[in-house]
């Protein structure tokens, strides 16, 4: 989130804030505010940018609050809705290899794994 843009952390700040009033501090306030922040927003690397259209970025965003038991796959803030064609330009933005060969499913795989190298990266 430090990275990100100042509207995506005051996104993120304001849904745990409501969240954390309504649930209590805990997993459940943090899982609302990322829910929330995945509407708008979608991970590219080590921080957020905004999304060309608002909305779910997967299965489990799209499933309801998060007082409903759910096992839904999550994209970890790569936004699985996304056209193949974007989720190919933001692969290339990250410089992912074989990505014109990758199948959709594969492309957010492997950013998702390219996100979590670059995130874990800027963090050591």
């Amino acid at each position: 989130m430090q990275r990100s843009s100042a509207k995506a952390q005051r996104t993120f700040a304001k849904a745990h804030d409501s969240a954390a009033e309504e649930y209590g501090e805990g997993r459940r306030a943090h899982q609302t505010a990322y829910g929330a922040l995945k509407h708008s927003f979608e991970k590219v690397g080590d921080h957020w940018e905004p999304k060309g259209n608002k909305g779910p970025s997967d299965t489990q965003s799209a499933k309801g609050g998060a007082g409903v038991s759910r096992w839904y796959r999550s994209e970890e803030g790569v936004d699985a809705n996304a056209s193949r064609t974007h989720l190919y330009d933001v692969a290339k933005r990250l410089d992912i290899p074989g990505r014109s060969q990758m199948s959709k499913r594969e492309l957010v795989d492997a950013i998702k794994k390219a996100n979590r190298r670059m995130t874990a990266k800027k963090a050591s």
